[in-house]
């Protein structure tokens, strides 16, 4: 297969996984951004997701942790909406998109959900560092797909 290079490719190329890939590559797009989190809840719960043997009871437990790390980083964010908190909310939702299954996701691709969480978290920390110049996360998510399909 080859390169992915815009989001149409990339949309398709999500479309198209199983639910288990789903969840597994929308792990990897939330490990790329985990720094951008200080909840290290987010950290284990994106470790069950990334694990291909998760049982679906630990991937339960995980999601409900995860919508709970969720529920809490939006209230740290406040009404003044603290970039650097809102990021770590996004990462959050990221979180929680690789887990939810596809049936019970909004736009039917939880790895879909996982990106576009991801940039914004991205996002998120570029306007909190009064930065726009870093990681293109588009680019990168592009890069993780390729590499995960090409594998």
């Amino acid at each position: 297969m080859s390169q992915i290079t815009n989001d149409t490719e990339f949309k398709q190329a999500l479309k198209d996984l199983d639910e288990s890939s789903q969840r597994l590559i929308a792990a990897r797009f939330v490990e790329h951004v985990l720094p951008l989190s200080t909840d290290e809840r987010i950290a284990r719960v994106v470790k069950v997701a990334a694990d291909n043997e998760a049982s679906a009871d630990e991937l339960s437990s995980a999601l409900r942790t995860a919508k709970a790390a969720t529920f809490d980083s939006h209230t740290r964010c406040g009404s003044e909406g603290n970039w650097k908190e809102q990021a770590g909310y996004f990462v959050s939702r990221a979180a929680v998109a690789a887990l939810t299954p596809c049936e019970q996701c909004s736009s039917g691709s939880p790895a879909w959900q996982a990106a576009m969480s991801s940039r914004m978290a991205r996002t998120s920390m570029e306007i909190y560092a009064d930065d726009m110049s870093t990681t293109n996360e588009s680019e990168q998510q592009y890069k993780i797909l390729s590499d995960y399909l090409n594998s």
